[in-house]
Formats: C-alpha cells, sequence, structure tokens
C-alpha cells in the first residue's frame, strides 16, 4: 500500500538505509576489540591503510547477513502482504545458499543459530519453529533483520508484537529473544511517528507489559523476560557489543545518545566484537530519527547494491527521496 507524508517517507527511506549503512560501515571493525580499533574519527567504510580488517575480500560498503535478512523479511511482507513465515523461512535458505539479497550474492557471514534453524527448514522443520529455544540460542540475529516489520506493519500494537515474535522464532525461538523483536519493534514504530527516542522507549515497554498481561496471560514468560531479565539487563552490564540479544539491544541504545546519525553508529562500532550488528540495530533507530538525509552522502553512495533497495522501495511505495 502506497505510503502517505512526505515526512513518514523520508523517515523510512532513513530507517532502511540507516540500518544497511550501519551493517556495512560496521563489516571491517567485526570481531576486534574496542582497544584494537581505529579512533572514531577514523570509522569509515574504508578503514586506514595499516587497520586488519575483518572479512578480507569483501569491498568497502557491503552489507551483511544482517542487511540481507532485513531486506528478505522486506520482500516477504511486500510479496505477501503480510508475515508469511514459510515464505520468510524459504528466503531466508535462498539467501544461505544463493545469497539472495546479499551483495555480489556472496554469502560471507552467518550466526551459528540462524545456521543450525536453517538446516533445520531444509530438513523439513515447519519455520514457524526452526529456532532454537535454549538459553545459548540468544543471540542477535533476529533482532538485526526485524526493523522492516515495523515500518511496513499497519496494524495494532497486539499483532506488530505477534509478528515481531513469529518472525523471531523462524531462528530464534527463545522467549528473550522474541520479547527483544517486539520491544525494539514496538520503539521504532514509535520513533517513526515522532516520538523523541527515551519517551517512545519508555512508551514502548510499558505498552508491551500491558499487552502481555493482558492478551497473553496463558505465556507468563513473556512478561517475566520482559520485567525480570530485559529492562533490569542495564543495570548490571556494561555495553560491550557482543552478540548476545541483550548486549546488542542496549549498546546500540547507548549509542543512540548520540544526536547525529553519524555519531551514533561510530558509538556503535566504537563499541567492537559484533561491530557490524550494533551499528545495523542503531542506525536502524538513528535513520529513522534522522531520515535519510541526515545520513551522511558519502556513506549513502558508498553503499554497495543500492539498485535492490530502491526496487524495494518501489513496489512499497516510498519515494526515491
Amino acid at each position: 500500500m502506497p505510503l502517505g507524508g512526505g515526512e513518514r517517507e523520508e523517515r523510512i527511506r532513513g530507517g532502511i538505509l540507516g540500518m544497511l549503512v550501519g551493517d556495512a560501515l560496521g563489516v571491517p571493525y567485526e570481531f576486534h576489540d574496542p582497544a584494537n580499533l581505529p579512533p572514531r574519527e577514523q570509522l569509515e567504510m574504508v578503514p586506514p591503510e595499516n587497520f586488519r580488517r575483518a572479512h578480507h575480500g569483501t569491498p568497502p560498503g557491503t552489507w551483511s547477513d544482517d542487511g540481507a535478512q532485513a531486506l528478505c523479511l522486506l520482500a516477504s511482507l511486500l510479496h505477501n502482504d503480510g508475515l508469511d513465515v514459510g515464505d520468510l523461512g524459504r528466503r531466508f535458505v535462498d539467501w544461505y545458499h544463493h545469497g539472495y539479497m546479499a551483495v555480489d550474492k556472496r554469502v560471507f557471514d552467518i550466526g551459528n543459530a540462524t545456521s543450525a534453524a536453517l538446516i533445520r527448514i531444509e530438513q523439513g522443520w515447519d519455520p514457524a519453529h526452526a529456532g532454537g529455544t535454549d538459553e545459548q540460542s540468544n543471540g542477535n540475529g533476529a533482532l538485526m533483520r526485524v526493523l522492516p516489520l515495523a515500518l511496513w506493519h499497519q496494524g495494532s500494537d497486539g499483532d506488530l508484537v505477534d509478528d515481531a515474535q513469529a518472525q523471531a522464532r523462524v531462528t530464534h525461538g527463545h522467549e528473550r529473544s522474541q520479547v527483544c523483536c517486539a520491544l525494539y519493534c514496538l520503539w521504532a514504530r514509535r520513533v517513526l511517528a515522532g516520538e523523541p527516542l527515551d519517551a517512545a522507549w519508555d512508551d514502548a515497554t510499558a505498552k508491551l507489559a500491558r499487552l502481555y498481561r493482558r492478551r497473553w496471560r496463558g505465556q507468563p514468560r513473556y512478561l517475566a523476560e520482559l520485567e525480570e531479565t530485559i529492562l533490569p539487563y542495564p543495570e548490571h552490564h556494561t555495553p560491550s557489543g557482543t552478540g548476545y540479544v541483550l548486549d546488542a539491544l542496549f549498546s546500540a541504545r547507548v549509542a543512540l545518545r548520540e544526536p547525529s546519525y553519524e555519531g551514533c553508529v561510530k558509538a556503535a562500532i566504537a563499541f567492537g566484537l559484533d561491530t557490524d550488528t550494533t551499528a545495523c540495530i542503531a542506525g536502524g533507530i538513528a535513520g529513522l530519527r534522522a531520515g535519510s538525509r541526515g545520513i551522511p552522502v558519502r556513506w549513502v553512495s558508498g553503499l554497495r547494491g543500492i539498485g535492490v533497495v530502491e526496487e524495494l522501495f518501489s513496489v512499497w511505495g516510498v519515494s526515491s527521496g
């Protein structure tokens, strides 16, 4: 359905491009400890000449599995006019084996939980229940890709939460990962509507708690994850940019204290380790806040595969900006 309102479209473009630019910007710095990263002012798509970059042979400006899976989700939503986890699972498998939605059709990074889930799907498992449900399955692989759902979705907050959790279960079935995806989607929806960042977060957490109390009374573990594990997490942990879903979410939130898009994604990368994913998660929200015009032109111009994104915008009814 075509979207109305130039400002809304500008924010949507900012969210999608912000997510992809953050991912691509973080790719060369992945796996490095913070102390081994260049100074923030030197964090660019082309790292300093003497820096030992990750994913050697991957051209600068290339998004990783984060961006590819997010575009798989967006393409599936547009094709089906809604969330179809069977179709989504098939698209993930197509990405894994054939590079669908990957730049140059080249897959160069995949998380362990996602890989295991895609193998299960190939073995005949229902994609709706392919994701691991144990504590060790709480990587950030479902969170990193979920933003397009929040931007596309026109239903109620409760319906958005249902879909956010359903897309997570394709690869990450533990309640913690599901709740993080739901919270992030509610937060993004409010930022898209123009709410200030902290107010949007507070409103999203309060609404999610109310939904869990009323709508999912028979599943108290969701509420317990939110109130006993997720929300208290930053009181006891320092953001460190790891692949753990809670650290990824709160590292991104800390990075978003930087008021500009550029400052935000550089702060996310400066945490080190899972730099592309932290910058992807933070960059999506920062892009919503800033709009596409708030993302540095040099980074948008340097983003490879942009034609694929523009085709999806066209199908979606989002103007070229």
